[in-house]
């Protein structure tokens, strides 16, 4: 891709924890550069179904991020609730993980713990073993399908130190590993919504009312970011400023366009400064 200002991206696609903050601190640039997307198409997409694009656009605003609208912001406990409404009109479901998620599917579908058309998991807190039990039932006795929100093994968090009670960084299990047990104790693979798999980018393009080639994924994560959109042909950037920091060897077969050490980089890649 073109560094010059003539040969920018007709839109973009961002990821946002280790690309625009960490918890609940933006990143040095961030903010800067998405003032700079003033006038370009952008989307968010994230494979955290925890929080409701409303929450998420409320999050950026208090970060200091001009407030996106909630049609800019894809989750994929979103992607996963508008995925099975397509599926099954009127779904039922059961749902393991934090109360974002539930609120997401409650938009297209009713809540069961009898009958359950879907199982499915996601992240944060809820996840315990009478929850673990009753899913696994539904699944082997009741034929539920068993849906996966994202394959991340795990997730860059905020957590409290337990010695001094101050927020830190930490590593939490991702809705990857939170769906093993039920993988295990059934037998059955589960149906994968978030990137690398391309439903959340093809419902941003959508939303665009572009082509992958068209657009431009910035992301902190090779594995997910950068693989899923390259696999569709789209541009990729990707900013170390989150768990894979400068200087790590890329994954076999991951060649982003853009491989910068944060976003001030980027923008002079693109020949906004």
């Amino acid at each position: 891709m073109s560094e010059s200002k003539s040969q920018l991206p007709k839109a973009i696609l961002l990821d946002m924890d280790g690309v625009l903050y960490h918890g609940n601190k933006a990143l040095p640039y961030a903010v800067d550069f998405i003032h700079q997307l003033a006038t370009i198409p952008h989307v968010y997409i994230t494979n955290n179904p925890i929080l409701l694009p409303e929450a998420i656009a409320e999050k950026l605003e208090r970060l200091g991020f001009p407030k996106p609208s909630k049609e800019q912001i894809i989750t994929s406990g979103i992607a996963t609730a508008e995925y099975l409404s397509s599926q099954k009109k009127d779904f039922s479901f059961y749902a393991l993980g934090a109360e974002g998620l539930h609120n997401a599917l409650l938009r297209y579908g009713t809540e069961s713990e009898i009958d359950a058309d879907y199982v499915v998991v996601g992240e944060g807190e809820g996840i315990d073993f009478d929850k673990l039990t009753v899913a696994t039932n539904l699944i082997v006795a009741k034929g539920a399908q068993l849906i996966s929100t994202n394959p991340d093994a795990s997730v860059d968090a905020v957590c409290e130190d337990k010695k001094t009670g101050k927020p830190i960084r930490c590593i939490v299990p991702g809705g990857g590993a939170l769906v093993a047990p039920l993988v295990v104790a059934t037998g059955v693979k589960p149906i994968t919504i978030g990137k690398p798999f391309p439903l959340l980018y093809e419902m941003a393009l959508a939303r665009l009312g572009l082509t992958a080639e068209d657009c431009l994924m910035i992301g902190d994560r090779p594995d997910t970011d950068i693989l899923g959109a390259q696999k569709l042909g789209m541009p990729t950037a990707l900013v170390r400023t989150g768990r894979f920091e400068a200087g790590a060897k890329l994954p076999n077969g991951v060649r982003p366009d853009f491989d910068v050490e944060h976003l001030h980089a980027l923008s002079v890649g693109l020949g906004f400064s």
